[in-house]
């Protein structure tokens, strides 16, 4: 394991930010981290990064304790905060030469190693102009340079696209990915999309503690308390809707017709362990109206997000159906 987390705790005076967590990331993942604000996830980030040390537990980069063996713990980790550690007096070349000093990059090797990462991260075009006259896509570009620089095994981004346009936030999504084949990355991010289009697993922290670690296919079916199904079926909407509403474990069916076709689109909810598909493809034919399109429809991870971070009671419930593990 590159990350390990054993049953950590922060206590701010009677307030416990963070709550007896666990969890670890294996080599070469991406793990997402979310929570809403005031869910401990800036915390905990810090706290991995050791920028501050846990009330009680254990916090492990590459094997090395981050506050016993800290030294060793921070060769191995690279750190992008929200706000890139930038001297925007420097040039993009001369900051990366600073790093590389701090960092213990060896003198012979500093000129190789600034190249390697200047065309890596896309910072050919602006390495000799000035950090302060970048734009802020560039400034980030040039904070995820200083994080990789000393080849750390381990990188922790914390909200890397936040304030970026749209062109901006695909350029520093694809080149994490690309990193994430070289690296363990742990990615703190508001922006949910990200969180599917980039990483392998994904960590939800609420009030502290943690709800849900899982990949992001297997919470949507893990939280569902039903089925929900779409159906693009020709007939009548009253006849269909009648015929499928008839059928044992419907909970919900609505949706609209489109006369110019002849068809209905409906969304079909049923109970959780009731496969209704079979049953309503005989019963459909049987009236004659067949079935021309008919697929399961899952959470979106915005709605599991949801789900396990609102304080709704039906969300609790909900909650218990998923099975947290690291």
């Amino acid at each position: 394991m590159m990350i390990e987390l054993n049953n950590v705790t922060k206590v701010y005076g009677s307030r416990k930010a963070v709550d007896n967590i666990s969890f670890s990331v294996d080599k070469g993942e991406i793990l997402g981290f979310l929570g809403p604000n005031g869910a401990g996830k800036s915390t905990t980030m810090k706290m991995i990064t050791g920028y501050m040390p846990p009330t009680s537990g254990s916090i492990k980069i590459a094997g090395y304790d981050i506050f016993e063996q800290a030294l060793e713990a921070k060769k191995h980790l690279g750190y992008l905060p929200e706000v890139p550690p930038l001297y925007t007096d420097m040039t993009v070349d001369s900051y990366l030469y600073f790093v590389c000093e701090l960092k213990g990059v060896p003198v012979n090797q500093r000129k190789d190693k600034i190249q390697e990462v200047v065309e890596e991260i896309g910072l050919t075009e602006v390495r000799k102009r000035l950090i302060r006259n970048l734009s802020k896509g560039y400034k980030q570009r040039v904070g995820l340079a200083q994080a990789i620089i000393g080849d750390p095994d381990v990188l922790v981004l914390d909200e890397p696209t936040v304030g970026l346009d749209p062109k901006q936030i695909k350029e520093i999504r694809d080149i994490i990915k690309k990193l994430g084949k070289r690296h363990t990355i742990i990615l703190s991010t508001h922006i949910l999309p990200e969180v599917s289009m980039v990483c392998d697993r994904v960590v939800i922290i609420n009030k502290g503690k943690i709800v849900a670690i899982d990949k992001t296919e297997n919470l949507s079916n893990a939280l569902q308390n039903s089925r929900r199904y779409f159906a693009q079926i020709a007939g009548p909407y009253n006849k269909v809707t009648e015929i499928i509403k008839g059928l044992y474990g419907v909970k919900n069916v609505q949706g609209e017709e489109d006369k110019e076709n002849g068809t209905v689109q409906l969304e079909i909810e049923t109970s959780v362990e009731r496969d209704i598909r079979k049953e309503m493809f005989f019963s459909l034919a049987k009236a004659g109206y067949p079935i021309m399109e008919l697929r399961s429809l899952g959470y979106s991870l915005e709605e599991v997000f949801l789900q396990l971070t609102t304080e709704e009671e039906k969300d609790n419930e909900s909650m218990g159906n998923i099975q947290t593990r690291a």
